[in-house]
């Protein structure tokens, strides 16, 4: 998912925020999307937001927060507020070592015991999943598994975020040299058509994902995503504070089915906020397993 703020930002001295506006401004986003902003980085909210002060005419923090409450555009301007507090830094095969276990364990694990079963349906959520590349490198690694046998199975993944703009750019599945640099040359070639200076997805791994605006602060929104075998939620629980930690990695436990895996960004833990998975060790990442 978006994940919070960047710190590499050059402070606006334009616009100055006072402790309530922030108060107010930090609670508002909290409530709206769970994503908790310390004390610490309150130039972080006068930084970001002074932007769309000037854009809609406003003189102050003060009143971009009742605007945010009250005015007749609100919807949509909430949408902009997601997209200024988030930061989406993410890259197709990131994190080499946990998608080697995910292709090598989770995946082979899961599609064994559907043949076990004779079923050959699998659902997967990326929740968070910025502008896409999450989710379509779980579609090329389903292509690279499956093969010729992929045909024969039932597949979706669910694709998630916070932000409508990335998740527009995400549908439209054109991205940079950038996106791709830790990227293998053959998957490159096999599963992307170069356009000048961008590389475009190819449709069929377009075809295998299904995106959507959610909020991980929805409980309701939550309960309405389909069950799934595998979750994935990289980076994202790691800017909420405990309680909403322990919402939303519940919501995904009653997500995923019986024998389900969740797997979490490397620096992140489920340290303290649940026992409910059973946590397994491998060499470069920790995956969770839902056993009951």
């Amino acid at each position: 998912m978006s994940s919070l703020f960047s710190n590499s930002i050059t402070l606006r001295k334009e616009q100055k925020i006072s402790d309530e506006e922030f108060v107010q401004l930090r609670d508002f986003i909290y409530q709206q999307c769970g994503i908790y902003i310390a004390e610490n980085r309150k130039y972080l909210v006068e930084n970001r937001l002074s932007n769309r002060l000037k854009e809609l005419n406003l003189k102050s923090f003060g009143e971009y927060y009742y605007f945010l409450r009250y005015d007749a555009n609100k919807r949509t301007e909430l949408n902009r507020l997601f997209e200024v507090v988030t930061t989406n830094e993410t890259s197709f095969y990131r994190n080499p070592p946990q998608l080697q276990i995910f292709q090598e364990h989770v995946l082979k694990t899961t599609l064994n015991e559907l043949r076990a079963k004779g079923q050959k349906r699998l659902r997967i959520w990326s929740a968070g999943c910025s502008t896409g590349e999450e989710p379509y490198t779980m579609a090329i690694i389903l292509h690279e598994v499956l093969k010729t046998e992929l045909a024969s199975w039932d597949i979706k993944i669910t694709a998630n975020d916070l932000s409508e703009a990335v998740l527009a750019s995400a549908r439209r599945g054109v991205y940079s040299d950038y996106a791709l640099r830790t990227t293998p040359k053959e998957i490159i070639d096999r599963y992307f058509i170069k356009e000048g200076t961008q590389f475009k997805v190819d449709p069929k791994l377009k075809q295998m994902v299904n995106f959507g605006q959610i909020n991980l602060s929805d409980r309701m929104g939550l309960k309405r995503v389909e069950r799934s075998h595998i979750v994935f939620c990289r980076n994202v629980i790691i800017y909420f504070d405990d309680e909403m930690k322990k919402q939303v990695i519940g919501s995904f436990y009653d997500n995923l089915l019986q024998g389900g895996f969740l797997l979490i960004g490397h620096s992140e833990s489920l340290h303290n906020i649940t026992r409910a998975f059973k946590p397994e060790h491998h060499t470069g990442a920790i995956i969770y397993r839902k056993l009951e």
